[in-house]
């Protein structure tokens, strides 16, 4: 098998931020494995670094194996990563190139994706995801009303302004969602780790009264212990694991939160999201998928414990842009592929 990377750079309409950082572009790292006349495709939201861990370390560790033997693959990588460290840049480098060869791998036997998985659901529930804390009152009511046209049944957007300053605001703002969302849509909030775990305790007794069932890494996702403080003093599910990168990562966070976020981008790829949503499963919690709706589609589909995927702003904009195939809303849902592979192929540059 062979490696070939390529990074893209999308700059933002306007400056974005959530609770604890701010970004004008979207930088996403493609790689591509190429085998027996066939190409897979994956890619991760990282930085250009992702390619040097490609092509000096993982190229090398998968160019004499079976692309049938996706599992052998993914245990080489992280074998020969191993005085790298195996997390951060490293995890997201290696979970490029395994969504890589589990489309490679599906694409050689004819097959969907999802279909190789085994699907558990036909269709794939997603929820509305933006509504940035640089986002004005009157932008925010247009995206609201965006995922509502789109049958978006939850909608979640950024609090934890400036590190928590800004308490107020964020509160204004989720009544805004709210009265522009109307009663039969299920309001989440992302903190990004804003806030501090009395403040997190008295922010979550607010958005309780405001009906919301959501409040994602309240605290920052590295402390379990007041992750745990909040989840004992909300009614709202308390939610993390977008930044899990390992089976370890995962059963960290699984006792003290109501349903585990993960990222196929940064959690070891296929293989990882799988893994971790069997150890989710055995703690009886829901999975939701973080970001990059597009290459989630078909392991969400495979997983039976799924609540649902997010359609975040910014990689529902630069998807259809970097590849031919990404998926599209109805009625709230997305569908897998039924093509081989997960259907998705880079666009012409």
């Amino acid at each position: 098998m062979k490696l070939e990377t390529a990074t893209f750079r999308f700059p933002t309409v306007a400056p974005e931020a959530d609770g604890t950082l701010d970004w004008d572009a979207t930088t996403v790292v493609a790689v591509q494995a190429h085998a027996e006349g066939t190409t897979g495709l994956g890619w991760t939201y990282s930085t250009a670094a992702v390619c040097d861990v490609v092509h000096d370390h993982l190229g090398p560790a998968v160019e004499s194996l079976d692309p049938m033997n996706v599992p052998a693959a993914w245990q080489a990588m992280h074998r020969v990563c191993r005085n790298l460290g195996t997390q951060g840049l490293v995890a997201q480098a290696i979970s490029a190139v395994d969504i890589a060869l589990w489309d490679l791998k599906a694409r050689l036997v004819g097959m969907a994706l999802a279909d190789l998985f085994g699907r558990a659901r036909d269709t794939v529930p997603v929820y509305g995801s933006g509504g940035f804390t640089t986002t004005d009152d009157d932008d925010l009511r247009r995206e609201v009303e965006h995922w509502a046209a789109m049958g978006c049944t939850a909608i979640k957007i950024k609090v934890g302004e400036s590190w928590g300053a800004a308490v107020e605001r964020d509160l204004a703002r989720i009544a805004t969602v709210r009265t522009v969302a109307g009663d039969g849509v299920s309001l989440m909030a992302d903190a990004n780790g804003a806030y501090r775990r009395g403040q997190a305790r008295r922010v979550g007794a607010a958005l309780d009264e405001l009906g919301v069932v959501w409040f994602e890494e309240p605290v920052s996702s590295d402390d379990v212990e007041g992750l745990a403080a909040v989840r004992d003093a909300v009614r709202c599910d308390v939610a993390a694991g977008e930044y899990a990168a390992d089976l370890y990562d995962v059963a960290r966070l699984c006792p003290v939160v109501d349903c585990l976020q993960l990222d196929v981008t940064r959690c070891g790829g296929y293989s990882g999201f799988l893994r971790g949503a069997a150890v989710a499963a055995a703690h009886n919690l829901d999975v939701s998928a973080h970001c990059a709706p597009a290459l989630h589609v078909p392991v969400a589909a495979a997983i039976p414990n799924l609540r649902h995927v997010e359609w975040f702003a910014d990689h529902a904009r630069v998807e259809p842009v970097l590849v031919d195939g990404a998926p599209t809303v109805h009625d709230g849902v997305i569908r897998p592929a039924s093509t081989p592979g997960h259907g998705l192929s880079l666009r012409p540059r």
